[in-house]
């Protein structure tokens, strides 16, 4: 195996919960508005430092998605999906983009999202 590059971002980061690794500059959300199975996600235009998994067709809320899971580089852990293709012509907007979980990564203060997390908002939503 060859030797792990990382890609340090400046600014206000999201990175691994688990490992620190920067993931994405708040600068590049697209979205605010996705939600996974635990709890908020936010579609980026640009994220680094992660692998991409095997592609796969998923039923989302909005339709049939052609996705691939992303893992962080640092630590290899799920932290969201890639859009490769979106069925649907009202979301072709998402094909290229990523989502992470807010559940996943740390926000750009360093504060976690837990599940357990009910009504309010993220210190970073403000």
């Amino acid at each position: 195996m060859g030797r792990l590059f990382v890609v340090n971002l400046e600014g206000k980061f999201y990175s691994c919960k688990h490992c620190r690794t920067h993931l994405a500059l708040c600068e590049d959300i697209v979205s605010k508005s996705f939600h996974c199975r635990h709890g908020k996600a936010y579609l980026f235009n640009k994220v680094v430092n992660i692998s991409v998994g095997e592609k796969e067709d998923r039923m989302m809320t909005t339709g049939l998605h052609t996705v691939a899971d992303i893992f962080c580089v640092g630590c290899g852990s799920i932290v969201g999906w890639k859009y490769e293709t979106a069925h649907e012509k009202s979301q072709k907007y998402k094909e290229g983009k990523s989502v992470l979980e807010r559940y996943k990564v740390s926000g750009p203060d360093g504060s976690n999202y837990w599940i357990s997390h009910v009504g309010g908002s993220d210190a970073d939503d403000v």
